[in-house]
């Protein structure tokens, strides 16, 4: 195993490890509340009403201004304070354009959603040092092995 392979988090106890260093979670591809049975907004809602600080990035919804009552910011480079994860809602075709924006944010990880998968985009997250776990949902991750 390389250097950057042990930054792809798969078994349980480092996905437990990374929940427990976990307080600010930037959701790239999150919807809004007209959008409230979509997972791209009921995980991260439920993440918030865990006691997490939600920052909402959508890529479409150019008219939303807020989401959960957080402000939305429309890249991660744009947050401008430490990010602990960036939570992923976006088909795996259409990682590639964030990577240099996620590179440039800095989070300790990176979480691809249940189903969603780029093996390239996360060696490339992983070779700059962030924790990548891919394919699994936050929430029922966050319920089985969380706090």
């Amino acid at each position: 195993m390389t250097d950057w392979q042990a930054n792809l988090v798969t078994d349980n106890r480092g996905i437990a490890e990374l929940l427990r260093d976990t307080k600010t979670i930037a959701v790239l591809g999150m919807k809004p509340e007209s959008h409230s049975g979509q997972a791209a907004f009921y995980v991260p809602e439920h993440m918030a009403s865990a006691g997490f600080d939600i920052i909402p990035v959508p890529v479409y919804y150019p008219e939303v201004t807020e989401i959960l009552g957080k402000p939305v910011f429309r890249s991660l480079a744009a947050i401008g304070r430490p990010i602990d994860m960036v939570n992923v809602f976006r088909r795996p075709q259409d990682i590639p354009p964030h990577v240099d924006d996620i590179i440039a944010a800095k989070p300790k990880s990176v979480w691809f959603q249940l189903g969603i998968r780029n093996d390239e985009a996360a060696r490339r997250l992983a070779e700059a040092g962030i924790q990548v776990v891919q394919d699994r949902c936050l929430m029922v991750e966050h319920g089985r092995l969380g706090r």
